[in-house]
């Protein structure tokens, strides 16, 4: 039964999730109404201790960077579902982990509450379902995010090792 959960649970999660991100882009992309309310609250909030223009459209943390960061995520969980490609899938989990992460802190720990648009806490409660399932396929995917970071780590950071490559020797004419 566990085999049977760990096999298809990645599926499910990846596909909603990448589902909810995706919906939520038009939102973001096309500078709706209520995306200005969310991020105008949040931008008025991080002005309060002098980082204004933090949430403003072209803010660190504006509603493009954010939008682009969750459809990266939705084409990494989809993506990733091809055979061999796991290790995308585990960053999209990661990625959509540390947005849904920030969501999640906005809502709580800011004056953006968790019904900014008054509608019954949708918004909120679709960020803490995102974040948990992103941690339980993060979870799952654990070892593939290990041999992506090894990789990486052998990629960019040089080894101590001598290479093994013989020098060559001056030719004689």
């Amino acid at each position: 039964m566990f085999t049977r959960i760990k096999r298809y649970a990645p599926i499910g999660i990846s596909l909603f999730a990448a589902a909810v991100f995706l919906d939520s882009l038009r939102y973001k992309f096309t500078d709706h109404p209520n995306t200005q309310e969310i991020f105008g609250r949040l931008d008025g909030w991080a002005s309060s201790f002098g980082a204004a223009g933090l949430f403003g459209h072209t803010g660190l943390f504006s509603q493009y960077v954010i939008g682009s960061a969750e459809l990266a995520a939705s084409t990494l969980l989809i993506v990733g579902l091809l055979p061999g490609l796991t290790r995308l899938n585990a960053l999209g989990a990661l990625i959509g982990f540390a947005v849904m992460t920030g969501a999640v802190s906005f809502h709580l720990f800011t004056p953006l509450g968790i019904d900014p648009n008054s509608d019954g806490g949708g918004l909120f409660a679709a960020a803490v379902t995102i974040w948990a399932t992103s941690l339980v396929l993060f979870v799952i995917r654990r070892n593939d995010l290990i041999g992506l970071a090894r990789d990486l780590g052998r990629a960019f950071v040089p080894s101590s090792q001598h290479n093994a490559t013989p020098k060559r020797v001056a030719a004689h004419a």
